[in-house]
């Protein structure tokens, strides 16, 4: 599956037991992504994105939240002066789960 077949899927809500990718198949999913890093401890995935100014750095945190809403799956954003961090996990399992690639490839497809 590359990052394009992600990008066409659409989240699904948890179900109970659902269980988050290991370390190693969460490093499996990150490959088929560019820009996106893998925590420390394998249960998120963030991008930086950077702009010159403020507006285009609010603009990306709006367009992550409305992806989020869209997808019901809503990330984490921290914005400032130039720059746009995002971050996917799945709370209810307790790390990554496919609804977080999918959502980061879909926000990788509106910018690109």
């Amino acid at each position: 599956m590359t990052d394009n077949e992600l990008a066409t899927r659409n989240c699904v809500a948890c179900e109970d037991g659902t269980e988050a990718y290991g370390a190693d198949a969460a490093a499996d999913m990150l490959a088929r992504l560019d820009g996106w890093s893998l925590s420390d401890d394998a249960k998120s995935i963030s991008r930086r994105f950077e702009f010159k100014g403020f507006l285009r750095a609010v603009e990306m945190a709006n367009l992550a939240a409305w992806l989020g809403n869209k997808q019901g799956h809503h990330p984490d954003i921290r914005f400032g002066y130039g720059y746009c961090e995002v971050e996917f996990s799945t709370h209810d399992a307790g790390g990554l789960t496919d609804n977080d690639f999918i959502c980061a490839a879909r926000l990788d497809a509106l910018v690109d």
